[in-house]
């Protein structure tokens, strides 16, 4: 089992078609949103196909820190994610280890006062959903992490879990095509086709495929599609790099987090390191396109976010990335099969430094690697789950950092949502239109 990072474009193909002439659901992108609802679509006897540029989960959904998590979420997507966790459970016996999936908890650790005050204020809605949420106090932390500086107290989700992106994602994706999903690999959609007002198929570069009903869950590169369709998606892409260390000693079993770094354990005996909320920031395009709706946000989180001012060549918000193309041109999606943006490494230096100083005990982490991936976000830090103007085109896209363990629920909306069923929670704050209608963009109370 690999465990050692995210699936890279030079891996082999696993999925290779071929393209139906028609089926009732084309997805677009092969990250958890698509492969969870074509798996739910393929078990209600929905004829589906997933159409991935590259390789499936080979961007963010095998890029992410593997967390599980209810603890911290918007109160509006909570009931999503707790279905989620369920979803998981239910799914284990059939991905198996494959999964690495383990209850292991969630624990934000404050260093100040008033992260412990927010961290109190959060209890109030975890006791309203029913979590097992609760706070530690210093000493309690000092017999869970012995030999660590610098807590006060913290915040743990204990039913909260951890898994395995990139070996978890494929082997739900062989869960989907068992179950008569179609999976096509190096197979970009470039367009959708319609037909009075109505989506009636789309065009890849293997050929046109029939379909009444198309979903667009393409994270970062969701927005450059929609342009090209003429659908405004306000999205923007951050990098955040993210290390494995070599094995360690068993010093924490689960998900925890502190204002510095995060880690986690990993299968392979290692844990998964990340720089917390700081992130690198390209301007491009569509930066200033969006400026007023991502303003609230930035301000927030202008001391975690580093500005740079070109992506690099192909980026969905490169300056020179086509923003429109027809369906019998080369896309930006063939250019750039998987979305790789080379790690930071002096977040990772830093990374290094700031574990050692937290756990002197154990000191300097050796890293075995290092990578990044590009976190698509929208300005209120919640993804879109909706039918679009276009009858029949579907959009789950913007899950903002923390569609992983959120992704089965995610899925079994959107499969019920295309079947014109009732999905089973109130998506009015996931509309499409949200920030097009007049609506403040208000962000939720999160930690």
């Amino acid at each position: 089992m690999q465990t050692g990072g995210p699936i890279a474009a030079t891996d082999p193909v696993r999925f290779p078609g071929p393209i139906p002439d028609a089926t009732d659901v084309v997805i677009i992108g092969g990250g958890i949103a698509g492969i969870a609802t074509a798996l739910y679509l393929a078990r209600a006897g929905v004829a589906v196909t997933v159409c991935e540029k590259g390789r499936v989960a080979a961007e963010q959904s095998s890029r992410n820190w593997g967390w599980v998590r209810q603890q911290g979420r918007d109160l509006d997507e909570l009931p999503i994610m707790i279905e989620a966790l369920r979803l998981w459970e239910g799914l284990q016996p059939e991905l198996g280890e494959a999964a690495g999936l383990r209850r292991t908890g969630v624990t934000y650790l404050a260093r100040t006062e008033a992260q412990l005050q927010a961290y109190e204020g959060w209890l109030v809605h975890a006791r309203a959903h029913g979590l097992d949420t609760r706070l530690l106090s210093r000493a309690e932390l000092d017999r869970t992490l012995p030999n660590a500086a610098g807590w006060l107290g913290a915040l743990t989700t204990p039913s909260d879990a951890r898994a395995e992106p990139w070996t978890a994602v494929p082997a739900m994706a062989r869960l989907a095509a068992d179950a008569g999903a179609v999976i096509v690999e190096e197979c970009a959609v470039r367009t959708i086709e319609t037909e009075a007002g109505h989506v009636s198929g789309v065009v890849t570069e293997k050929g046109t495929i029939r379909a009444a009903r198309v979903l667009l869950a393409g994270g970062a590169w969701s927005s450059l599609f929609a342009g090209n369709a003429g659908l405004s998606i306000p999205q923007l892409s951050s990098r955040a790099t993210v290390a494995a260390t070599e094995a360690m000693p068993d010093f924490w079993p689960g998900n925890a987090a502190d204002d510095r770094f995060a880690f986690r354990r990993r299968a392979d005996g290692g844990y998964t390191l990340a720089p917390g909320t700081v992130s690198d920031f390209w301007i491009g395009p569509g930066a200033f396109r969006h400026v007023r709706s991502f303003a609230h946000q930035f301000l927030r989180d202008v001391t975690h976010t580093r500005l740079h001012p070109f992506a690099p060549a192909g980026f969905p918000d490169a300056w020179r990335t086509a923003r429109r193309w027809r369906g019998d041109e080369q896309s930006p999606f063939e250019r750039m099969r998987v979305l790789d943006p080379a790690p930071n490494l002096r977040l990772v230096e830093k990374l290094q430094r700031d574990f050692a100083e937290t756990f002197p005990a154990l000191g300097r982490p050796r890293i075995k690697r290092a990578w990044a991936g590009m976190i698509d976000a929208t300005p209120d830090i919640v993804p879109i789950l909706d039918e679009t103007p276009i009858r029949g085109f579907f959009v789950a896209t913007g899950l903002s950092g923390h569609g992983f363990g959120i992704g089965p629920g995610i899925g079994r909306v959107m499969a019920d949502l295309i079947r014109g069923r009732d999905p089973g929670h109130d998506l009015t704050r996931f509309r499409f239109g949200r920030f097009s209608d007049g609506s403040p963009v208000t962000l939720g109370p999160t930690l």
